[in-house]
């Protein structure tokens, strides 16, 4: 005879099951594996065809900042591990202010331990500056990174806040509070997806329409070609912070936009610039922001289930000081657990994320039939934003949201020839 914790435990370790089970049946459904770039469609050649001087540029710019974004992640980690998973963090929360209030001392445990690792980080930080600076990729002021780094630690810690409350209070005041937890997850995933471009992106950059001209008037028949109704396409000012050239979309629904960075609009050729543009033309026809927004609600719903069955074991509390529901020193286990999770699932994230992207560069070449512009804005990309053409295997599983730009060239010479023989 189960007792009631012990059903609420079993009934939570079902629902993971089940939110498991859809997480990895839409992952398999909706992610383009068979567009996956390299393969049999053509010879990967490490160097892009990019001359020796820039690839030695290159390789010197990330001999610089790849140990600084391994060692601030190692020191995220660390720190998260060291006080989450250890009393050290709960005995730090409960000499923080408000505990007669749990809400207020959760909120002020979100702020000091976010600070915490954005001091253990900032050296890291600064340096990574600087190296940009150096290399030109950075056009900021001090000043200027300083206030963007402010509005990212007060734009994470509202989030964490949020995420924090949430699992607080529900196991504070319902029983299975995993089952609401994880709902209510999912749907913040879904609604900041959708508010995203509207309310975080404009305090990072500043968006005009594209000025009338003939670029923009075959952009927008590019777009009526392919199908995707697009109102207008919107210049984020790029340059008052990097050289880097980029176009994304984001959003869906009416919060749908693409967006080129004004550095490709004065870097790139029109050529290039409609081939990047037909690139994003192929994520907004494919919904892919809503097909990851459903992939991301999914797992987030998952993890949050994980997250209640491990912070709610009677290991997980002794191990890391804390007590029951009503103990908001539960918080710094809740941050290192995110963390750790985070960390652990990006391998999966970014191969789907590969394949959707070697999806779009397909539907650029079918759009464009331009596999030589194609070949020479990925050169253009990977020489302006210092990128490996053919990077470590374990930076590339674990860090690489988009193909090589060995794998893209590859793509592009075996569309060519698939073409070639039709």
């Amino acid at each position: 005879m189960r007792t009631p914790e012990q059903r609420d435990t079993y009934q939570a370790v079902l629902w993971l099951g089940l939110l498991t089970s859809a997480f990895v049946v839409t992952v398999v459904v909706t992610t383009p594996w068979g567009w996956l770039p390299g393969g049999a469609l053509g010879t990967l050649d490490p160097t892009a065809g990019l001359p020796g001087a820039q690839l030695d540029r290159i390789d010197a710019f990330r001999d610089q900042v790849v140990p600084l974004g391994l060692l601030s992640t190692l020191a995220t980690l660390t720190l998260a591990v060291f006080l989450g998973l250890t009393p050290r963090g709960a005995l730090l929360v409960r000499r923080l202010p408000g505990a007669r209030w749990w809400w207020v001392q959760a909120i002020l445990a979100v702020v000091l331990l976010g600070l915490l690792v954005r001091l253990a980080t900032l050296p890291f930080a600064i340096r990574g500056e600087q190296v940009r600076h150096e290399f030109g990729l950075s056009t900021q002021s001090w000043s200027g990174w300083a206030a963007d780094q402010g509005t990212g630690y007060a734009v994470g810690t509202v989030t964490t806040g949020v995420l924090v409350l949430l699992v607080v209070g529900l196991w504070r005041s319902v029983r299975r509070w995993w089952l609401p937890a994880s709902l209510l997850t999912a749907a913040l995933v879904v609604g900041a997806s959708f508010a995203y471009p509207v309310v975080i992106e404009p305090l990072f950059a500043h968006f005009t329409p594209m000025p009338s001209g003939p670029l923009r008037t075959s952009l927008l028949d590019l777009a009526s070609r392919d199908g995707v109704p697009v109102d207008s396409v919107l210049v984020a000012d790029a340059s008052a912070r990097t050289t880097q050239l980029n176009a994304y979309v984001s959003g869906f629904g009416a919060t749908k936009r693409i967006v080129v960075y004004d550095t490709l609009l004065d870097q790139a050729t029109p050529d290039e610039v409609r081939l990047v543009i037909a690139h994003e033309l192929g994520h907004a026809k494919n919904h892919d922001v809503a097909r990851g927004t459903l992939v991301g609600a999914l797992g987030s719903a998952a993890g949050m289930t994980l997250l209640a069955l491990l912070i709610s074991s009677v290991r997980a509390r002794r191990t890391a000081g804390y007590g029951g529901p009503r103990d908001a020193a539960v918080v710094p286990a809740v941050l290192a657990l995110v963390s750790l999770g985070s960390f652990l699932a990006l391998p999966l994230q970014n191969a789907v994320s590969r394949a959707v992207e070697a999806r779009a560069d397909v539907h650029a070449l079918d759009l464009t039939a331009d596999p030589g512009t194609f070949a020479a804005a990925q050169r253009r990309l990977a020489v302006s934003n210092l990128s490996p053409p053919d990077p470590s295997r374990l930076l590339y599983l674990w860090y690489s949201s988009h193909p090589t730009v060995s794998q893209r060239l590859a793509l592009a010479a075996g569309w060519a020839v698939l073409h070639e023989r039709r």
